[in-house]
């Protein structure tokens, strides 16, 4: 995953103690359908409501919890995380996923492209199997 201008500057300014920085607990994993700038982190969120109906999309928390401890450079995810069953299509493949510290609005962390996109249709589920969500530092 790659950190956003955001993330970075929380960082380094906690790092040189010029102001502390406290992760969110719970982060929020975000669904996109598109990234116009994975460093400022704009990206095109998954719609709870495509065509005026609902899709039954929300984000999805991810406490301290689902971590298993960093080990050799990053921390992977030790739980599945499972997006609500889709009540209809999401109109367009899910192509990226972004850590979050708000439920709704917030900042963007953390955004990756996956590895191949996803077309969520109704009654479809996202899931993120555990150990399938890695963030290291490079």
């Amino acid at each position: 995953m790659s950190a956003t201008n955001f993330l970075e500057l929380k960082l380094l300014d906690h790092l040189v103690n010029n102001a502390a920085y406290t992760a969110p607990n719970p982060m929020f994993i975000a669904l996109a359908t598109a990234v116009s700038d994975a460093e400022a982190g704009s990206f095109t969120e998954v719609l709870a409501t495509v065509g005026g109906s609902g899709t039954g999309y929300t984000r999805m928390a991810a406490a301290n919890s689902s971590w298993a401890s960093a080990s050799s450079g990053s921390v992977t995810t030790s739980a599945d995380i499972q997006f609500p069953v889709a009540t209809a299509a999401y109109g367009s493949a899910v192509t990226h996923i972004a850590l979050m510290d708000a439920s709704s609005g917030g900042n963007c962390l953390l955004i990756q492209a996956l590895t191949a996109s996803k077309t969520v249709d109704t009654d479809d589920q996202f899931v993120i199997n555990s150990g399938n969500l890695t963030i290291s530092l490079d």
